[in-house]
């Protein structure tokens, strides 16, 4: 669609594309929640697409086919859980940081933060820091969400590809119980643990130092190494999966994540002025927003989350599933 060089008042349309509610929704989310947004991408993603270009991959033997996908179910399935979990209470406990500042971090530790920008919420530096314990979270809880992977592939096997060999094991599903006084007492404490380590002139200084790089799409893919590591350690000792497609379902696994993390920083590079302009004008549409640095903050999340899971998630499968299957009959 080719878009009018004439001002921007005399162009609704254009505007439409820039400030459309569910976009900025969306941003804010991302800026807020990155992880369980880039879970909630990740889990759509998985649980349709990437099945579907696993198991229409030409040329690959049929049950290398099916775990891959079974691996692809679970992986996220669980992941999700662990980390909409593990991450919810940290990414609110960095909201009540944003909404009072004064009141977890110090003064020096706020002007320090805050830079040159006007308010402490607008400055890549704290933006940087803050979003060190959303997106870190993952890194952290890569290792057990590797491990549930692994045990959760025989189940899955048996219950959407009928693998007869292996017995499910029956699974009690709880219905989650709310305790509200208890989280918001505990999201209170996080936060000002969070405030202490935001007060701390080490973190200060790497915030400041690496603030102007791409640390989400770096955190996300070394999260991304972490769990194909653990998960290629769990596979090849697993008892539950069977001896002749553990090397199909490994090398699956390396070549997915080695072809995601080079495809991202790739397309990224190559999408770098188009961002750049997007970002342009939507800061001249947005201009008056009070949020308009937090979906700025969102747009710098969703990029790496949306290239990654088109890579990852669309075409990759058919890739590694391929070369997997090669790979396995070769060596």
């Amino acid at each position: 669609m080719k878009i009018s060089s004439t001002t921007y008042k005399n162009t609704p349309s254009f505007k439409g594309i820039y400030n459309n509610k569910l976009l900025l929704k969306s941003l804010k989310f991302a800026a807020d929640y990155p992880a369980i947004f880039s879970g909630t991408v990740s889990l759509g993603l998985s649980t349709i697409v990437r099945p579907l270009a696993i198991l229409t991959t030409p040329k690959t033997d049929k049950e290398n086919r099916n775990y891959a996908c079974a691996k692809s179910l679970a992986s996220n399935a669980i992941g999700y859980a662990i980390m909409a979990a593990a991450t919810l209470p940290v990414s609110n406990a960095v909201i009540k940081i944003d909404k009072a500042p004064q009141k977890y971090i110090s003064k020096q530790t706020i002007n320090t933060l805050k830079g040159n920008s006007k308010e402490l919420l607008n400055s890549k530096v704290y933006q940087f820091a803050t979003q060190l314990f959303k997106l870190g979270l993952g890194f952290v809880i890569a290792v057990p969400k590797s491990i549930l992977t692994c045990l959760l592939i025989p189940p899955i096997m048996t219950l959407f590809f009928k693998d007869t060999k292996q017995e499910p094991k029956r699974v009690k599903l709880h219905k989650n119980i709310s305790f509200k006084g208890l989280y918001n007492e505990a999201t209170e404490h996080i936060a000002k643990g969070i405030g202490k380590l935001l007060n701390k002139k080490l973190l200060q200084k790497i915030a400041a130092k690496y603030a102007d790089t791409n640390f989400a799409q770096h955190i996300m893919n070394a999260t991304d190494v972490l769990l194909t590591g653990t998960f290629i350690q769990q596979a090849a000792k697993s008892k539950k999966i069977k001896n002749e497609r553990k090397k199909a379902l490994i090398y699956n696994s390396a070549i997915s994540t080695g072809l995601s993390i080079a495809g991202g920083y790739a397309i990224n590079h190559y999408t770098k002025n188009h961002t750049e302009k997007f970002i342009k004008k939507f800061s001249e549409i947005n201009k008056e927003s009070p949020l308009l640095e937090k979906y700025l903050e969102g747009i710098k999340i969703a990029k790496p989350v949306i290239i990654l899971g088109g890579i990852y998630y669309i075409a990759i499968p058919i890739i590694s599933t391929f070369l997997a299957d090669k790979a396995e009959k070769k060596f």
